[in-house]
């Protein structure tokens, strides 16, 4: 052999290790492109899931799942209709303010003037403090915006009190939402979630969040950072109960929170995680702020499978 073969067998080499990568390069932005160009398709929202039921997870081993502190837990990639996570998600319990998602979701459907001007008063009382006076007068949609982004009870109840035929209707109205949406473990009984009674299951939840995605006003106000209101002879400033709004690095398409003492802390959204559109529902969370951590947790665990299964999709490609 020539002393100069070496060399140029090491060179020849590195040429084509250089090639491959580059051709690997390209292939993963060709998937990233595919990703973000994907559809959502809601037509069958209430059957896709179980359809669809696949848990990469169970695949991974021990290690591979996000360790979350919300004791019931349902995470699924819209995009490419598959069920990412899965705790508990058919287990039914109190869903706190989460239940203002379908309120809001049914007194919007009902096509009412948004600037309707409307008047909060002693039957929107409850058990729980608020700091929106009896009297105020507000518009639709500011009450829409203050049961949305600081899930301000008094005005979850004065949209459903002032929705065609009053509070009752409205929460037949809530039901029959449930029942079109295949929520078929899914009951409501008042509009503000205070109530124990009102419940629902991870699953069904996941329906309610990408129907209330297709909402402008629900994906509007739910997403708001805060808010300034009149109540009474004084301003009241409000901030959305959901401290991720506030992130740059978050692209949150609709959000909400719950918290009361049988449900725990709850949080439930529609996201764009990794150019995928993404549904997390968290309940019963350990405390306020874990819920947060717990969508943070999902939102790196997510990234890292969607990775994952975007290599083994290029990767059966080659």
């Amino acid at each position: 052999m020539g002393s100069g073969f070496l060399p140029k067998l090491a060179a020849g080499c590195d040429k084509r290790l250089r090639l491959s990568s580059l051709a690997w390069a390209c292939l993963l932005l060709s998937a990233s492109a595919a990703c973000a160009a994907a559809p959502i398709h809601l037509a069958s929202i209430s059957h896709y899931h179980h359809r669809h039921h696949h848990v990469y997870h169970r695949h991974r081993g021990p290690g591979a799942q996000p360790n979350l502190r919300s004791s019931e837990a349902l995470v699924m990639d819209v995009t490419d209709h598959k069920v990412l996570y899965a705790r508990k998600a058919d287990g039914q319990r109190p869903i706190a303010s989460i239940t203002k998602l379908m309120t809001t979701l049914v007194v919007a459907e009902a096509k009412q003037p948004l600037d309707q001007v409307l008047q909060v008063t002693d039957a929107d009382r409850s058990r729980e403090p608020s700091r929106l006076a009896v009297g105020t007068r507000l518009t639709r949609a500011q009450l829409f915006h203050l049961a949305l982004m600081a899930s301000e009870n008094r005005a979850a109840h004065a949209l459903a009190r002032n929705y065609p035929g009053g509070v009752a209707a409205c929460i037949s109205a809530m039901n029959a939402k449930a029942r079109a949406l295949g929520m078929t473990h899914t009951h409501f009984v008042e509009p503000t979630g205070l109530s124990s009674e009102d419940t629902s299951t991870p699953e069904d939840l996941a329906k309610l969040v990408m129907a209330a995605s297709q909402s402008s006003v629900i994906r509007r106000y739910s997403t708001s950072p805060g808010y300034t209101i009149r109540s009474g002879r004084r301003m009241v400033a409000y901030h959305n109960t959901d401290a991720l709004v506030h992130r740059a690095s978050w692209h949150i398409i609709v959000q909400k929170t719950g918290f009361t003492n049988p449900a725990g802390h709850c949080l439930v959204m529609q996201a764009v995680i990794g150019h995928r559109t993404v549904v997390m529902v968290l309940l019963n969370s350990w405390g306020k702020y874990t819920r947060v951590a717990d969508a943070r947790r999902v939102r790196q665990w997510t990234e890292a499978q969607l990775t994952r299964h975007a290599v083994r999709q290029v990767a059966s490609r080659a």
